[in-house]
C-alpha cells in the first residue's frame, strides 16, 4: 500500500474519492472518523489519510491527484491573491469582495 493524500480538507477527499471511484482505482481511508479524538490525540494522528491498495494504479491515480489539485488551485474566481480595484486602482486582500476604499465591487477575472 501507498499513501497518496493527507488532508483535513474533507471536500477536497470526498473529490478524490470520487475520481478514484469513478475510474475503479483501489483505495482505502485512513482515520475518516478519528477527528473526534483530536484532543486526546495529536492532529497529525487524526488527519484523513488516503492509501493506494494496489501500487500498479500509483501512475494513474496521481494524475487523477495532480488534476484536481491544479483544478482546485486556479480554479476562475480564486480569491487566493491580492486584487486591484479597477475603480480606484487600490490594492485589496484576498478575502475582500468590495473595494475597502470605493466599496466597488471586486470584478473576477
Amino acid at each position: 500500500m501507498i499513501k497518496l493524500f493527507s488532508s483535513d480538507d474533507m471536500f477536497l477527499m470526498q473529490s478524490l474519492k470520487s475520481e478514484l471511484d469513478a475510474l475503479a482505482i483501489p483505495y482505502m481511508i485512513k482515520n475518516e472518523y478519528a477527528s473526534g479524538a483530536m484532543g486526546e490525540l495529536p492532529w497529525q494522528d487524526t488527519q484523513p489519510e488516503l492509501w493506494l491498495i494496489d501500487d500498479t494504479w500509483q501512475a494513474r491515480a496521481n494524475q487523477v491527484m495532480d488534476a484536481l489539485m491544479a483544478h482546485s488551485v486556479s480554479s476562475p474566481g480564486d480569491k487566493e491573491q491580492e486584487w486591484v480595484c479597477r475603480n480606484c486602482k487600490e490594492k485589496n486582500g484576498a478575502a475582500f469582495d468590495f473595494c475597502w476604499q470605493c466599496e466597488h465591487q471586486r470584478h473576477e477575472v
